[in-house]
């Protein structure tokens, strides 16, 4: 490696959408940003998905396929009067017959006032934007700006995908089997996480540290400064962590639900998941056995959304052991189930006469609103269900 030279993995970035590894199920052939590059005719677009899947990548590609103008933008040190600035700029390509495709990484870090901001040029064509973000969209998207784009979702690269990588970025570099073994490949795979970006990263670092010697496990543990390993083989320890720590949970074990939330703090997952994971826990397991478990998971959100880390760590630990030691009841998931299998399989049943509002004579005339009070816990001669089901119990107390 020469000094002054690009990083690896931009040096090695992919210039089109076959080069493109680890996302095929939106690149190969007939997948959707495929057929928006050989339609010539892009669309605003949201790419949802971890660190070092390619979302950067994937919108210069698009970019370049179609022969627009691309402007790259981050949410983290620009606001509302850079936005402005690239507005003025899309309006003049627009004039030319020009598109300017406007690629914001980290869009979620933009407040509500700013992301209005693209609203108007997004919706009359001025810029075609592409967002991406490592955070829900349904959560820090403003959702008229969300109604205006597709949300394409982006996988955690997997090992075999990295293996990949790192094995171009080899022959690239004209590296041999002396240099980087294979099972020296699969260890950079291994601590990569599904993330391209570090694996080639990790591979730069470690082949300073090498010099002209092989490129060994020592090296590349030193280089990567965590212990190995941090996730499994397969790439799963984010999910496995978080199914842990639910069962944990719903189990009533603090000890084994401290554990797993630590683990997961520990390898750098964010906490507003795992506080959105107890969120639905509080309904779904604990329900009506404790409602004011519900109260407590939103507070919690919003306290690890506005404090963050590190400090946010006692709230979801507080949270964590009230949900392990609360009584459980799965009344609200039964119920819940059955009323949409019945809504399934009754879609259109005509809602009782007498359940409707008659804010006309006529509507009176044909019965609407007959016999029904504005009082609390009035029963009506007539079931409050349509008569093809009235006899159905979906919540049993």
């Amino acid at each position: 490696m020469q000094p002054g030279l690009a990083p690896l993995a931009d040096s090695l970035r992919p210039t089109k959408l076959s080069q493109v590894v680890g996302q095929e199920h939106l690149t190969g052939k007939g997948k959707l940003l495929e057929r928006l590059v050989a339609s010539n005719h892009l669309v605003s677009l949201i790419f949802w998905g971890p660190p070092g899947s390619g979302k950067t990548t994937l919108a210069r590609i698009i970019a370049s396929e179609v022969n627009a103008d691309f402007i790259e933008l981050s949410a983290v040190n620009s606001g509302k009067k850079e936005v402005m600035k690239i507005i003025e700029k899309a309006k003049l390509n627009h004039k030319l017959n020009r598109t300017t495709v406007l690629f914001v990484d980290e869009i979620h870090r933009f407040n509500k006032a700013q992301q209005d901001a693209f609203l108007p040029y997004v919706e009359n064509g001025t810029i075609t934007l592409i967002g991406a973000t490592t955070e829900n969209p349904s959560f820090e998207v403003i959702s008229a700006l969300l109604s205006r784009c597709q949300v394409v979702t982006l996988n955690p690269l997997s090992k075999e995908s990295i293996v990949k990588i790192i094995q171009r970025a080899t022959r690239t570099l004209n590296l041999s089997n002396t240099k980087i073994s294979r099972s020296i490949i699969n260890l950079v795979a291994d601590l990569s996480d599904g993330d391209g970006r570090n694996a080639l990263n990790l591979l730069e670092t470690s082949l300073h540290l090498s010099q002209v010697g092989p490129i060994t496990e020592e090296v590349i543990l030193s280089a990567a400064q965590r212990p190995f390993p941090l996730h499994d083989k397969k790439g799963e320890a984010h999910y496995n962590l978080i199914s842990a720590l639910i069962k944990s949970l719903r189990a009533g074990d603090i000890n084994a639900s401290f554990y797993y939330m630590a683990r997961m703090l520990q390898a750098g997952d964010d906490p507003k998941f795992i506080s959105r994971r107890m969120i639905i826990f509080a309904s779904e397991d604990i329900g009506m056995a404790a409602p004011a478990a519900l109260n407590l998971t939103v507070s919690t959100f919003l306290a690890v959304e506005r404090i963050g880390l590190p400090e946010c760590r006692y709230n979801l630990f507080h949270c964590a052991a009230v949900l392990a030691k609360a009584p459980k009841s799965r009344q609200i998931a039964d119920a819940m189930g059955k009323a949409l299998t019945v809504a399934e399989s009754y879609p259109n049943l005509p809602v009782p006469l007498h359940l409707r509002n008659a804010p006309t004579k006529l509507m009176k005339d044909l019965g609407y609103n007959k016999g029904y009070r504005w009082q609390a816990g009035f029963k009506h001669e007539n079931s409050y269900l349509p008569p093809e089901i009235q006899d159905l119990e979906i919540f049993k107390d």
